[in-house]
């Protein structure tokens, strides 16, 4: 596991970022750069640190409190391929997996290999841009009403968005 991500941080320990407590990855650098943005210091590309996913990864593993991941950002997606040998290692050891995108579930489909590769990893996705004129602080786990949050293994096995039980 010798790749790289760029991040702009982590969270050890988070109860905000998705269901029960969660190791959150923050990457770096968004292509969508919403207006209104969560974390608009994600945006450049060039901005973070570069950190190796093996150190990541054992850090995620000496929580024993942390039964989950969140990928958040900036952009996961657009770090799919670097994204990929974590997420997998974070599958094997069981861990609930979850990420925010900019994306549709639509456009995630008709990405690359690695980008369908890294949605098949997950339990849920929150998707869609975050879009200011729908915002709602009522809403679990997104930021406007546009966001969805899927069931991934039910969404691939349908081929259409399908929401996750108790999130619509």
């Amino acid at each position: 596991m010798g790749r790289a991500l760029r991040l702009a941080g982590t969270v050890a320990e988070s109860i905000v970022d998705g269901p029960g407590i969660r190791y959150v990855i923050f990457t770096q650098g968004c292509p969508h750069r919403c207006p209104g943005c969560h974390n608009p210091e994600t945006h450049d590309f060039t901005g973070g640190y570069a950190v190796e996913i093996g150190r990541l990864l054992a850090e995620i593993r000496r929580s024993p409190l942390v039964a989950g991941v969140t990928f958040s950002g900036g952009e996961p997606f657009a770090q799919a391929e670097a994204l990929l040998p974590l997420a997998e290692a974070l599958r094997a050891d069981g861990r609930h997996l979850m990420a925010f995108t900019g994306y549709t579930f639509e456009e995630l489909m008709e990405g690359g290999e690695e980008t369908r590769a890294l949605l098949s990893t997950l339990d849920l996705l929150v998707d869609g841009p975050f879009v200011q004129e729908q915002r709602s602080l009522t809403l679990r786990f997104r930021g406007s009403k546009n966001q969805r949050v899927l069931d991934v293994p039910q969404s691939l096995a349908a081929g259409t968005p399908v929401w996750a039980e108790g999130y619509r």
